[in-house]
């Protein structure tokens, strides 16, 4: 009993700053906190110096860093005094304050783009694409395809009457479509393809939209990267154009499209690929490789090895330079090739129980990224801490895909044939 009042009577003197506007921000005054306190404790602790009508989750950060242990153990852990008046920041806890209502599709959910603010664009194994305007409303079907959807991408999602949209399948084929946005009515519209683009010689696995430009670039289990336009009034195109009959039986013109370039280099399956810049394109492999290349060359200019075959690549963060991707172990991890001797991970997590399928960085953050897993659980990130800021377990079974939405949303897609948004997410 000795011991025990012993270790509760240790006190450390703290001062909590923060970089958020009122409500949330506290008087700036040294306080006195127990030693042995916690994340969960310290947020007790500033909601009772705030004046908030509901109680509100926060995280902390001593030098940069987010605790996620007991203050004591934390500072004995990082060699930091406890001497001294302490400066504790804290920022809201990144975390989904809402689960919106799922929506239900006919087939497993493997691929979703949440980069348009107004729509939500999901693949399924069924074949079809949809687009989404809100949770649990579908407004467009995206048909023609003979094979599962395995990718889809926004091509254009800033019109104000239609955007553009590339779907990928193992029927070996990409797709783009036009979708009239400025319909109404509470109907469903089916749309095809105004665009069928083949040359791929296996499944097409992940497509991706150029971002300020026409093209996509598409790469497939033929080991192959293709570069393809979008246009639809390419002269030597609109020759091998098809008639067909739509619904109101106009004839309509579809055009099929060959590939521009084709970038050779892996040796197995090209899981994903991602196109962050002009001239710069990264993929990742079953070949158990990250490779990075020059567009207008089409050469490799970069080459990470991690030992297992990978799914799925992004990159962002510190000045949209790191690396992150996930594959056939439970790893997600993160490169910065800015450094020399890149070849090792300069951030490794490990929270996950299964492969990973789907990487994510915010787009307005240098440290924050969601990773998702065949575990069933969705993870948010902070690179300024090892361990998960939140997990999201609201799928039944395999998580096949996962998007950030809107800046404060995750959308994902899974075995359990849900769309699923979980939103009010702080990213500070």
């Amino acid at each position: 009993m000795e011991g025990e009042g012993e270790d509760a009577s240790k006190v450390i003197h703290v001062k909590f700053v923060t970089k958020l506007y009122p409500p949330f921000k506290a008087p700036v005054s040294s306080v006195v906190i127990p030693s042995n306190v916690t994340r969960l404790g310290l947020s007790s602790i500033v909601n009772s110096l705030l004046t908030l009508e509901k109680p509100e989750a926060f995280d902390f950060l001593i030098d940069g860093e987010l605790i996620r242990m007991s203050l004591e153990q934390f500072l004995l852990a990082k060699g930091i005094s406890a001497e001294r008046t302490l400066e504790i920041e804290y920022i809201r806890a990144v975390a989904p304050r809402k689960e919106e209502k799922p929506s239900l599709h006919d087939d497993w959910v493997s691929a979703v783009d949440g980069s348009s603010p107004r729509f939500i664009l999901t693949g399924c194994y069924d074949g079809l694409g949809r687009i989404w305007n809100s949770p649990g409303s579908c407004t467009h079907i995206l048909e023609g395809h003979t094979g599962a959807i395995s990718s889809v991408a926004f091509v254009n999602s800033q019109g104000s009457e239609s955007v553009t949209v590339a779907t990928a399948s193992k029927d070996r084929t990409l797709r783009l479509f036009k979708v009239d946005t400025a319909e109404s009515g509470d109907s469903t519209t089916r749309v095809r393809a105004y665009k069928i683009l083949r040359g791929h010689r296996a499944s097409v696995q992940s497509v991706v939209a150029e971002k300020h430009g026409s093209m996509v670039c598409s790469s497939s289990w033929d080991c192959t990267i293709n570069l393809w336009n979008t246009d639809e009034s390419e002269s030597e195109l609109s020759v091998s154009g098809k008639k067909r009959k739509g619904n109101n039986q106009v004839e309509e013109t579809q055009l099929e499209g060959e590939a521009e370039t084709t970038f050779v280099g892996h040796t197995q399956c090209v899981s994903s690929v991602v196109w962050p810049e002009h001239d710069v394109i990264y993929s990742c492999s079953w070949d158990h490789s990250v490779r990075r290349w020059d567009v207008p060359t089409g050469k490799d200019t970069l080459n990470l090895y991690c030992g297992k075959a990978l799914n799925t690549v992004d990159v962002g963060g510190e000045g949209s330079a790191l690396v992150v991707a996930g594959g056939s172990d439970p790893v997600l991890r993160v490169w910065d090739p800015r450094k020399p001797g890149t070849s090792a991970p300069v951030f490794q997590f490990s929270s996950h129980s299964s492969w990973i399928s789907a990487c994510k960085w915010h787009e307005s953050s240098w440290f924050h990224l969601l990773s998702a897993s065949y575990d069933g659980k969705i993870m948010l990130w902070d690179l300024r801490t090892a361990w998960p800021l939140s997990i999201i377990d609201t799928h039944k079974d395999k998580v096949l895909c996962a998007d950030w939405w809107k800046g404060d949303s995750v959308v994902s897609g899974g075995a359990d044939s849900n769309l699923r948004i979980s939103s009010g997410i702080s990213i500070s």
